[in-house]
């Protein structure tokens, strides 16, 4: 916490104290690999690429497992990693997996993947070293407080044909001991899997994060502060969540009506029970945010104003318009976890509807905050996202994975509102989205973050998302032919010029 005296704009934790230049990227949008990126080759060309052009930060989406939609925002757990990112070239590599032709005709990439890696299980009884099987029963002691309880609902989920947790029999619904131990037994060749599967994963984004770090590049996460109905922590850990008996939620998590829809959006995630939290002292939230620490240097906690109070909409309502603000514990919560933890090097997503006492908070725990250039360009000179209204404690970007491109945004402005944009920059000399890239490095802002969509100039077919919608969301990618030599070149420039280049 701050104390009288303290810059309330100097970030807390030391990785966010000095300029910085990212770039936004997530790893299922690399090239290669069967129908996502993964932690292969591609991955550590990428950080070369950052390395190259003076850029210390490489932002993520969650790297948890999706459900159906494909969201990272709506993950199957908040501690397991999605193993379709495993790299099958990486396992060939380590001698656990021999090659083969892909996919047979009939099989998904996803269903391939899954094949490959149970294929890869039985290559490393057969050739890991001592030395490696060794590091497999580290991990999965180290691990076995979310792990055990994850694996077992993935193996449950297989057998019952993808249903929801509450969908399934009333007796494994409601973990009764009898029918815990006996899907555990009949269940044991599946959960064996999953549990090697997450190894596999924390094994090779251990290895990333070391590549990336030895280059100078931080690993920039980012944390989802709901969690997924259907997800393992909400099954195993029901006395957290504002559930009833049948494990349905009487009410769920959104946001009012903003920028991105005028019906608000309506997420569907379970509230918690903070009553329930703070009384054990956020233990939850403390095994959470551990997690999260040995894997990212850097954390964005999604709608930290939710923090503060949240979007309670009845579960019965279809849109998020009908809803009410509910105070929640979030200095109770982050005073817990900086006695716990120390300075933590958090980013608080601050946009959309904001109130004094969401800045207080994250002012009093001097935690960033965000601003988007996209943003910047309605309304008058006092608009909080235009660059001479930063402040050190932010992170300036040209847009996020919920915006659209630079150049689609550009595009689909009227001529006016361009025209008084250009006003602003300074006629620019130069093609979009460079003047936004470069405002957004010039800015005071201590950490700027500019979408990889935007340093190759694409335009809106190469969205990544558009919320409040559920169809084509997610499934970007780019390959590296896209980027060329010059704007690599100049994005190096640009760091350099203004102070970023660490």
């Amino acid at each position: 916490m701050t104390t009288p005296g303290d810059d309330i704009h100097q970030p807390n934790a030391p990785a966010l104290q000095q300029r910085r230049a990212g770039v936004l990227l997530h790893p299922m949008s690399l090239p290669g690999g069967f129908g996502n990126g993964d932690l292969g080759p591609s991955a550590y060309h990428f950080a070369d690429f950052l390395h190259s052009s003076g850029c210390t930060v490489w932002q993520t989406l969650p790297l948890g497992p999706t459900n159906d939609s494909g969201s990272p925002y709506q993950c199957l757990s908040v501690h397991a990693g999605n193993v379709l990112m495993v790299s099958l070239e990486l396992l060939q590599e380590a001698g656990w997996l021999e090659p083969d032709q892909g996919p047979e005709d009939t099989e998904t990439a996803a269903d391939y993947r899954r094949r490959r890696l149970s294929e890869a299980r039985r290559g490393f009884s057969e050739h890991a070293s001592d030395g490696e099987k060794a590091e497999y029963r580290d991990f999965l002691a180290t691990h076995a407080a979310w792990l055990d309880d994850y694996a077992l609902f993935i193996a449950l989920k297989q057998e019952h044909g993808q249903a929801a947790w509450w969908d399934w029999p009333a007796a494994i619904r409601d973990r009764r001991s009898t029918a815990m131990a006996q899907a555990r037994g009949r269940l044991l060749e599946n959960i064996e899997q999953e549990r090697f599967a997450q190894f596999l994963f924390a094994r090779q984004w251990a290895a990333l994060k070391t590549y990336a770090n030895d280059k100078g590049v931080l690993m920039f996460g980012d944390m989802p502060i709901f969690v997924a109905e259907d997800s393992a922590e909400v099954w195993a850990q029901r006395e957290y969540f504002e559930l009833g008996e049948d494990g349905r939620p009487s009410v769920v998590a959104g946001v009012p009506p903003d920028y991105f829809s005028a019906t608000g959006q309506r997420w569907g995630n379970p509230h918690y029970r903070w009553d329930s939290m703070q009384a054990d002292g956020f233990a939850w939230w403390k095994e959470r945010v551990a997690r999260q620490l040995e894997m990212f240097d850097i954390i964005r906690v999604d709608h930290f104003r939710g923090f503060e109070a949240y979007w309670e909409i009845p579960a019965d309502e279809e849109t998020a318009i009908n809803g009410s603000w509910v105070k929640a514990p979030g200095a109770a919560l982050f005073t817990a976890l900086q006695e716990h933890f120390g300075p933590l090097p958090l980013v608080a997503e601050d946009l959309g509807i904001i109130t004094e006492e969401v800045d207080e908070l994250r002012h009093r725990f001097r935690l960033p905050g965000m601003k988007v250039l996209q943003f910047a360009f309605d309304g008058g000179p006092e608009n909080p996202y235009l660059p001479h209204n930063h402040a050190a404690d932010f992170v300036a970007y040209t847009g996020t994975h919920d915006n659209d491109t630079t150049m689609g945004w550009y595009d689909a402005r009227t001529t006016e509102q361009n025209e008084a944009m250009h006003d602003y920059l300074g006629f620019p000399l130069e093609p979009m989205p460079w003047p936004m890239i470069r405002a957004a490095l010039r800015s005071v802002a201590k950490l700027a973050v500019v979408p990889m969509q935007d340093v190759m100039g694409l335009g809106s077919e190469h969205r990544m998302n558009t919320p409040g919608t559920t169809a084509d969301n997610w499934a970007w990618r780019f390959d590296w032919d896209m980027l060329n030599s010059e704007d690599a070149d100049k994005l190096r420039r640009l760091v350099e010029q203004y102070g970023r280049a660490v």
